[in-house]
């Protein structure tokens, strides 16, 4: 239960700054002179609740009596899913055939680059705990 609210502290918030960090970008370097109110507001709930469920949802990971494909698997579907009836319902992404694709392959290519990070991070750091046991033990 700790963990549950943790994850979703650190995921809201991190929404929430990604959000402000979108509009003061748009504001400094879109040169806009002013943002809609209501806007702002839809995007920054979007975007905590966005942070919320990918924070949530990497507790999948967790689950170490599942094999890391169906891990992946189900983390996928599911962020998925929630990503962009999220995406489609607040307007990030237009809701047409041509919108759907370059969202979704920009969504791929970032789900791609982003689970191979998190891969390979926690790759090295189980080599780095077995080559530590292993000279413990020696």
């Amino acid at each position: 239960m700790k963990t549950l609210v943790y994850q979703s502290f650190i995921g809201i918030c991190f929404g929430a700054l990604i959000a402000v960090l979108i509009h003061y970008g748009i504001i400094f370097f879109g040169g806009a002179q002013k943002l809609d109110a209501g806007r702002f507001v839809m995007d920054s709930l979007g975007s905590m609740f966005c942070g919320w469920f990918f924070s949530i949802g990497g507790l999948i990971f967790a689950k170490e009596s599942w094999s890391l494909t169906k891990r992946t698997g189900i983390h996928f579907v599911t962020m998925t899913m929630l990503y962009f009836v999220l995406a489609f319902v607040i307007g990030w992404i237009p809701f047409t055939i041509w919108g759907l694709m370059i969202g979704m392959g920009l969504y791929l290519v970032l789900y791609a680059v982003f689970w191979a990070c998190f891969f390979v991070y926690f790759y090295n750091e189980m080599r780095k705990l077995n080559e530590a046991l292993t000279d413990r033990n020696s």
